[in-house]
């Protein structure tokens, strides 16, 4: 009975990916439809050796983005995904004009509801609360959904005790909620710290780009930061702090590995080993007198 469950979890995340994925054939595919090119260094390579290389360029080692259910299907365990809070949704709270039409649209095209996916699973057998974001919707804006569910996945986990890892990839607050958006900032930073006092251990794990006020707020009050290669990270962007400062700034400002140098992030990890360095934090805190689930 167990297998027969587990079976059918894996299915329902394999059917989640393909959604993502998915892409109307066409009779004649063209070569735009058999290879890609990178915009890092502009080598162009066939999309099977992408996706075989987990959308990291396979010349340059660029890392381009991933959609939420692909990052958890690589993540988790076969068979241990489960999604929570799926069907929650923020409203049109401004009754901002063609907001509702663009995340129908956008529901459609994705096969998400809401910029974040939170699931419960395991990670090489350590079951933890994890959250991904993704920048397909709405440039992964925090609006009053995303922050909502970003304060569910801590209180849950600190409810179960289990760690929670969080993916962040985003533009910053979603303007079409306003001050609600911005609100958000303060909320998750809330549950997290509260969940952290409670003795739970937070994972942050920050992909290109994490900007705006998911930097500000939950993005980084991780016990462990953790980064993918060359992820652009920070609160304005690199052109706007020129402007204010009047001075150019220093080469790789806001690069992961900038600010693994000057301590902003603990480890900047290739996507190929993130799993492994997850399942590594998680084996290290059981060891270290936490509950296992």
């Amino acid at each position: 009975m167990i297998d027969f469950f587990k079976g059918r979890r894996q299915k329902l995340l394999q059917l989640k990916v393909w959604r993502e994925n998915a892409v109307q054939k066409k009779a004649a595919p063209s070569a735009q439809d058999v290879f890609e090119q990178c915009p890092e260094c502009n080598g162009v390579a066939a999309k099977a050796d992408w996706a075989k290389n987990l959308s990291v360029c396979p010349e340059c080692g660029a890392h381009r983005p991933l959609g939420a259910y692909q990052r958890l299907a690589l993540l988790l365990d076969q068979g241990s995904f489960r999604e929570l809070n799926e069907n929650l949704v923020a409203g049109d709270p401004l009754d901002f004009e063609g907001y509702p039409e663009k995340k129908k649209s956008l529901q459609k095209r994705s096969g998400l509801r809401e910029a974040i996916v939170t699931a419960k699973g395991k990670i090489e057998g350590f079951t933890a609360i994890v959250a991904v974001m993704d920048g397909r919707f709405l440039m992964g804006s925090m609006g009053i959904a995303v922050g909502e569910k970003v304060t569910r996945a801590a209180e849950t986990a600190a409810k179960e005790k289990l760690p929670l890892i969080i993916f962040c990839a985003s533009g910053g607050a979603r303007m079409q909620e306003g001050i609600l958006s911005l609100m958000q900032m303060a909320k998750t930073a809330a549950a997290i710290e509260k969940f952290q006092q409670a003795g739970g251990l937070y994972i942050a794990c920050l992909t290109h780009p994490t900007t705006g006020g998911v930097t500000a707020s939950f993005a980084s009050l991780g016990d462990f930061t953790l980064a993918e290669p060359n992820a652009l990270i920070g609160f304005a962007g690199p052109r706007v702090i020129e402007q204010t400062i009047g001075q150019a700034l220093p080469e790789g400002f806001q690069r992961a590995e900038y600010l693994e140098d000057h301590g902003f992030i603990d480890a900047v990890v290739p996507r190929k080993d993130m799993k492994a360095t997850l399942g590594q934090l998680l084996r290290l805190h059981r060891k270290g007198g936490a509950r296992h689930g």
